[in-house]
């Protein structure tokens, strides 16, 4: 496990693949980290509470003049394929609400604070992967203005899975593809730094950094808080919301004891003796949003100072080399956090925002959600819950032997999502098809126990349970 012979195979197989010396730098770290026996874990006895986060509304009073917009960079994180949903294309190319995708209601974001703002900024870029660029620049060629010079996107990194007894590149020649895997969205800074974008932004005249999942469609350019980050001093600030019981396995804010610095702690971080305080949601308050804002000189220092590769902490990702076959080798995946780069800067913050800044999609049932009457589109291309909803979103629970791929959603929705503007939960259980008209309010569950599809048919349905 000392032997560095796994390493330098890697490195050799990552330079073949032309992979940039700030990717060969940080895999190099992570892999060192992995050898020495580092887990990377963060005992509870190690940490205090994270305290005294400021709320949004209490620093984001006053929006920010034009001239900060011209200094900005909205960066979104797209490498996802939708396979979680039964997919093998960009996740952010799935149609969210009125025929619009997650890529559209970015695009028109930009587009709107520019002209609202009457600025050529914010600047914008997209973290693809090899898979999904092409599909990615192809969608984006219909917003002609969203980049004059043509280029949106940099590449995320690839690099090896290793074996786990030699950390040796594994090899799988019947498909040499899955030898690879991302490094995490940790990756996002030997990624920025090894294109050279960091560099051409700086020489552009951006001096901040937005970042966040192109599947949160909650994450927008807020004006009170750029300005905010721009006078605070801060290198870094995270975006956090207030943990709730569905957030117990989910990695929190806290901060570390030894040297008051905040730290984020994933769940793959814990030691198992201390899981039991990682979900305490009432001593640890606050959870990653990955919604980040960095300002670009203090990186670029920060990267320069660690050679190219910032200090973020390790996880370790065992999983088989196929992923749809059970029965092929294990492999270790060396992965690192965006947000775990809070620990890097000396001058790092958080601020409390509320939930609406936080809606990823992360399965069909979410996806359903957005899709109803529950959630509107805004004058500013943002999706929001309506007024009546209090900020609260309705539960939806599909049965993910018949839901959980996009085919299978939209075999059961043909006609589209049922009226959840006045819904508290929906459970739809079995085979069921959906008519148009279909209007639930309160707690409404659908429970067909046999295998052929029952109909819904229009109508309302309150506080009731349809069976059959």
């Amino acid at each position: 496990m000392n032997d560095h012979g796994g390493l330098e195979q890697s490195l050799a197989r990552m330079r073949e693949a032309g992979l940039s010396a700030a990717a060969c730098a940080s895999f190099s770290r992570a892999w060192r980290t992995a050898a020495a026996g580092g887990a990377g874990l963060l005992p509870e006895s190690t940490l205090d509470a994270a305290s005294a986060i400021p709320d949004l509304d209490a620093v984001a009073a006053e929006p920010a003049g034009p001239e900060l917009f011209d200094r900005l960079c909205v960066i979104k994180l797209n490498g996802g394929l939708g396979t979680s949903m039964g997919l093998e294309k960009a996740k952010s190319l799935i149609t969210v609400k009125d025929g619009q995708t997650f890529l559209d209601f970015i695009a028109r974001q930009i587009l709107w604070l520019r002209r609202t703002h009457g600025t050529r900024g914010p600047r914008f870029l997209l973290m693809d992967s090899f898979n999904t660029s092409a599909d990615t620049r192809r969608h984006l060629a219909q917003y002609a203005d969203l980049a004059t010079d043509g280029e949106l996107d940099f590449l995320q990194n690839k690099v090896p899975k290793l074996t786990t007894d030699t950390l040796a590149p594994v090899q799988w020649p019947r498909d040499p593809d899955l030898e690879w895997c991302p490094p995490g969205h940790g990756d996002l800074y030997p990624s920025l730094l090894g294109s050279g974008w960091l560099q051409r932004l700086a020489e552009e005249g951006v001096e901040y950094l937005f970042v966040s999942n192109s599947d949160n469609l909650g994450a927008t350019v807020d004006a009170g808080l750029l300005k905010y980050f721009a006078e605070s001093g801060l290198s870094f600030l995270m975006e956090v919301a207030a943990r709730t019981t569905s957030d117990r396995k989910g990695g929190h804010l806290a901060r570390r004891r030894h040297d008051g610095r905040l730290v984020l702690r994933e769940v793959a971080q814990c030691p198992p003796e201390d899981l039991e305080a990682f979900q305490d949601i009432v001593r640890h308050r606050y959870f990653n949003t990955n919604t980040l804002w960095l300002r670009v000189a203090d990186l670029r220092a920060a990267l320069e100072e660690n050679g190219g590769a910032l200090p973020l902490p390790l996880i370790r990702n065992t999983k088989t080399v196929d992923p749809r076959d059970a029965a092929s080798p294990q492999v270790l995946q060396l992965e690192t956090a965006m947000g775990a780069a809070i620990e890097c800067f000396p001058r790092a913050g958080a601020v409390l925002v509320p939930r609406t800044r936080f809606a990823p999609v992360k399965t069909t049932s979410d996806l359903l959600t957005l899709r109803s009457d529950a959630f509107v589109i805004t004058a500013d291309e943002r999706l929001a819950l309506v007024p009546a909803r209090e900020g609260v979103p309705p539960e939806v629970i599909l049965d993910a032997n018949f839901y959980r791929t996009l085919a299978g959603l939209e075999a059961g929705f043909q006609h589209g999502a049922p009226s959840l503007c006045g819904c508290t939960r929906l459970r739809v259980e079995g085979p069921w098809r959906f008519s148009p008209g279909v209007v639930c309010q309160g707690t409404v569950d659908f429970i067909n126990r046999g295998t052929r599809p029952a109909v819904v048919r229009a109508g309302l349905y309150r506080d009731s349970v349809t069976e059959v």
